[in-house]
């Protein structure tokens, strides 16, 4: 089982459900994995609690040996029915606490949780001053003490916190109290270099939008976001090179989307996806999904040919097996005890990578002299969250 949401009034990820499917066709194709043929479920989570419930009670009712590459951030509402049943929950988004704190979850990044400690680090060498813009929900109320997480690790103030409903199409408040924050009058101010990151999912190119309006023209302050807030073809749809999210700053769980490690799964959705427009290999959604079901791959390839595998069988391989590859894309994954970072709130997390890229002509690129950065060490020090 896949399942996302779609056609919602806020973030829509049916790229995650695509991809799902493209592998299905992609490995059963192949004779499937391991002897075994490979059935997709797919589901729209809708963006509520009920359609995240929804969706995990399909899982279970119809014997789903694991829910894979999905996205929701609602995990009170979709782990506990299939905690009920014993189904593992591999590769989430990473967008709800629950999917580093259940014992069934297996995730395959860090989720929110270092991308945002991943910004407030990257911002800290570029700014003086920063100010978050994101949602009013449950989940977003982690997000402040995240980044500032980061931006105390290299000694920096705490960013201004400006909240905005999730599923807003005005965002004139919002950008006109970030200038305030990041901009200012005197001497002082004027030496010194505000940053505005937004991360609002599908809605944070409406505020970027209401924000470019809004600056004021002598002052201009660095942009950054995070991968599943801004994108390449977000990037492309708004004018490439003359985009207003050129020079943006932007923190990623993968290598950038040009990296030959990506050209397996590049593969898949030309030959795969049959004209699915949804499926965008450059997006970090379609990404999650990709990897989820390489590590589900990777672990049937561990059963005998032929054995029966149920839910069970898989929650154990997980539990016990010995690290999982995954091309390069992340470091090895492994989810034994051993493995568990001491990170309050957040104990799931055995992947705390982050990539640091920038839009440069148009393009996301690897950011010039920086190295994937692990922000488990700063994730530690992080007052609890969750």
């Amino acid at each position: 089982m896949t399942f996302a949401p779609e056609e919602t009034k806020a973030t829509n990820m049916a790229g995650m459900t695509g991809m799902a499917k493209a592998y299905e066709r992609w490995v059963n194709a192949k004779g499937g994995i391991n002897g075994h043929r490979l059935r997709v479920l797919t589901c729209n989570e809708k963006n509520t609690p009920s359609g995240a419930a929804d969706c995990a009670r399909k899982a279970v009712a119809e014997k789903a040996v694991a829910v894979v590459g999905s996205y929701s951030q609602h995990g009170r509402a979709f782990m506990a029915p299939l905690e009920a049943e014993g189904i593992p929950f591999i590769g989430g988004y990473g967008v709800s606490s629950e999917e580093f704190q259940s014992p069934l979850s297996y995730p395959v990044n860090g989720g929110q949780p270092v991308l945002i400690a991943g910004a407030g680090h990257q911002l800290s060498r570029a700014c003086n001053q920063v100010a978050l813009v994101r949602p009013d929900t449950l989940a977003g109320d982690t997000l402040p003490v995240l980044l500032n997480a980061g931006l105390r690790a290299n000694k920096m103030a705490d960013a201004s916190d400006i909240r905005a409903a999730e599923d807003s199409a005005d965002f004139k408040p919002q950008a006109g109290e970030a200038i305030a924050h990041t901009t200012g009058t005197g001497k002082e101010k004027e030496k010194e270099k505000g940053c505005v990151t937004a991360v609002l999912g599908e809605r944070t190119e409406t505020f970027f939008d209401a924000f470019r309006r809004t600056e004021p023209q002598r002052k201009k302050p660095q942009i950054s976001s995070v991968l599943g807030s801004v994108s390449q073809s977000l990037v492309d749809r708004t004018g490439g090179r003359e985009s207003p999210f050129e020079g943006a700053y932007l923190t990623s769980w993968y290598p950038v989307a040009s990296d030959p490690l990506w050209e397996p799964m590049r593969k898949v959705v030309t030959d795969f996806a049959f004209g699915d427009d949804t499926v965008d290999p450059d997006d970090s959604g379609a990404q999650t999904t990709w990897i989820a079901y390489t590590v589900l791959g990777e672990i049937v390839k561990r059963f005998d040919k032929g054995e029966s595998i149920d839910a069970r069988k898989i929650k154990r391989s997980l539990n016990e097996s010995q690290p999982v590859k995954t091309g390069g894309l992340t470091p090895d994954l492994s989810w034994r005890y051993q493995d568990m970072r001491a990170v309050a709130g957040f104990p799931r997390i055995v992947n705390g990578q982050v990539t640091f890229q920038i839009v440069q002509s148009g393009r996301l690129v690897a950011q010039p002299g920086e190295q994937p950065l692990d922000m488990t060490p700063t994730l530690v020090q992080a007052p609890r969250t969750a």
